[in-house]
C-alpha cells in the first residue's frame, strides 16, 4: 500500500506559477514511476508528466517548456513546477505512483484553477 498527499494547488492569474507537491509513505520501497495527471470538468483524465526512478521524464505536448516534474528519492516526494499558466490548464490534479509489481496509486487530487 502506498499513501500520497497532495499540495500546492490554488487559483492563480493566467500567466502565473504554481508548484504542486505529492509525499509518498507506505511501500515506497517498489516506486517505480511517479506523475501527474489532470482531469478537467467534463474531459476525461490526462498524464501530464511523468518520471521514472532513473529520472526519465515525458509530457503532455500542451505543457512542454512551461511545467517541469522533478523527484527525490531520499524524500518520495514528486513535484510539478508549472509556469505561465494558462485558463486551460484549469483542472484537478492528480499525483499517481506505479509498483514494481504493476500496481498504481492516486492521491485524492488538487484543483489548479486558472483565470483568464
Amino acid at each position: 500500500q502506498v499513501q500520497l498527499v497532495e499540495s500546492g494547488g490554488g487559483l492563480v492569474q493566467a500567466g502565473g506559477s504554481l508548484r504542486l507537491s505529492c509525499a509518498a509513505s507506505g511501500s515506497i520501497f517498489s516506486i517505480n514511476t511517479m506523475g501527474w495527471y489532470r482531469q478537467a470538468p467534463g474531459k476525461q483524465r490526462e498524464l501530464v508528466a511523468g518520471i521514472t526512478s532513473g529520472g526519465t521524464t515525458n509530457y503532455a505536448e500542451s505543457v512542454k517548456g512551461r511545467f517541469t516534474i522533478s523527484r527525490d528519492n531520499a524524500k518520495n516526494t514528486v513535484n510539478l513546477q508549472m509556469n505561465s499558466l494558462k485558463p486551460e490548464d484549469t483542472a484537478v490534479y492528480y499525483c499517481n505512483v506505479g509498483l514494481r509489481d504493476g500496481m498504481d496509486y492516486w492521491g485524492k487530487g488538487t484543483l489548479v484553477t486558472v483565470s483568464s
